[in-house]
Formats: structure tokens, C-alpha cells, sequence
């Protein structure tokens, strides 16, 4: 889907020189976690393809552009509905976020798509700076915790997966999950912190100049007392 998506709108916006893709990615395309071998093998193959196009953007030197923003969990109707060959009805692994919070930072990507990627939400950014540095630790707490908080204490029951044919055809299930309660309690414990993150990712550009330039004027002062 999104290959074929990505180039439908490549065949319109090349001959204008002109438009934005956002990649819709997650935590997962950098982290895979268990009970999610398919999911998360099909965003680490999204996040090559979206390295490779923007790469190939680059060179041809277009003003086309593309950005993926990496999603924390999201409380949609996905899990009522995905293929699941467990004995217990799936749910997101927590913190949950509603799906207005996923939009909002979908929005901001494309109207600034300079950036290659957007990191969204503090479990995102944390879970992503911990497997770059200890992936190893990560694949053992995931082996501890990543099953029983992805499965509810609800047995399945008359599940239809969507993954051969549509299951919502007849029906609009609208954007959230089941998860609405669990996504407000995680609000109030983690929203300050996505708060803080979100600033510092859509503002990072000026942080970091900030940063150079306090280094800078620390090392000339430095110098200047010798």
C-alpha cells in the first residue's frame, strides 16, 4: 500500500516539482517487539523504502519531498481486527495515545518536510535512544513484558481479521479503538511528557544552533583566560 500510494502521487508531483509525502511509520520500524514480527518486519522495510526515495529525491534535485513521522502505540481500531493467532484479544502496548494525537503530528510534518523523520511522543524517542545504545537490554525486557501488555484477559470470540478482506465494508468504525479509558489515564501520566518532546523535536534545529553557539562561546572565553 504505501509503495503503490507513494507512486500514484509521485506520478503527479514530479511533473509539477512540487509536494510532500509523509510515511506514516512507528516506534517499531527501529524496534521490533514480539507478538508483531509482521508488523514490524513490514515498517522496517517502510523506513528503507522511505531512506531510498528520499535519497533518489535528492539527487534528481526535485522539490518534491518526503518525511515519515515514527508513531508511538495509538488507540485505533486496529486491534479489533488484526490477524491474531493467539488466545486472547490484543490490545496496544501502553503508553496509548488517541488518534488526534498521531494527526496532529502527521499535520506538522507536512507542512514542514524538511526534516527526514519525526519522532513522536516520549516512549517513541525514549524506546529509540535506548535500542540505539543497548538494543540487547531492550530484547530482554520485551521478552519479560512485550506479551502479557499487548494481550487483554478477554479470550477471542467471533474474530474477523482484516487481512484478506474488509471488515468494517458496511460500517464506520471511525478513528479510535477500544482504548479510550487506558489512553486518558496514560495522558495524564505521560502528557507533560510528550509535551516536552514534542517541543524539543519540532524545535530541535534551534536547539541545536543554540547549543553550538553556547559551546562556542564557552571555548572563546575558555581560551581568552589562558
Amino acid at each position: 500500500g504505501y509503495v503503490y500510494a507513494t507512486r500514484a502521487a509521485l506520478r503527479r508531483m514530479l511533473p509539477r516539482d512540487h509536494g510532500t509525502i509523509v510515511q506514516v511509520g512507528s516506534a517499531v520500524a527501529y524496534r521490533g517487539i514480539p507478538l508483531q514480527t509482521a508488523y514490524s518486519g513490514a515498517k522496517h522495510a517502510l523506513q528503507g523504502w522511505h531512506e531510498a526515495l528520499r535519497c533518489e529525491l535528492l539527487h534528481a534535485g526535485t522539490h518534491v519531498r518526503t518525511t515519515m513521522v515514527q508513531l508511538p502505540a495509538v488507540n485505533t481500531p486496529q486491534f479489533d481486527w488484526v490477524l491474531n493467532r493467539t488466545t486472547r484479544s490484543p490490545r496496544p502496548l501502553r503508553p496509548i495515545h488517541q488518534p488526534e494525537f498521531a494527526a496532529r503530528a502527521i499535520v506538522h510534518a507536512a507542512d514542514h518536510p524538511a526534516r527526514r523523520e519525526y519522532w513522536v511522543g516520549a516512549s517513541t524517542a525514549a524506546t529509540l535512544m535506548l535500542n540505539a545504545v543497548a538494543p540487547g537490554l531492550l530484547d530482554r525486557y520485551l521478552a519479560r513484558t512485550g506479551f502479557a501488555g499487548q494481550e487483554t484477559d478477554e479470550p477471542l470470540r467471533d474474530w474477523r481479521a482484516n487481512l484478506w478482506r474488509p471488515v468494517d465494508a458496511h460500517e464506520d468504525r471511525g478513528a479510535h479503538g477500544r482504548f479510550d479509558k487506558d489512553a486518558a489515564t496514560d495522558n495524564r501520566h505521560y502528557g507533560a511528557a510528550d509535551a516536552v518532546q514534542g517541543w524539543i523535536s519540532r524545535h530541535h534545529t534551534a536547539l541545536a544552533a543554540s547549543a553550538a553557539a553556547a559551546a562556542a562561546s564557552a571555548g572563546a572565553i575558555a581560551r581568552s583566560r589562558r
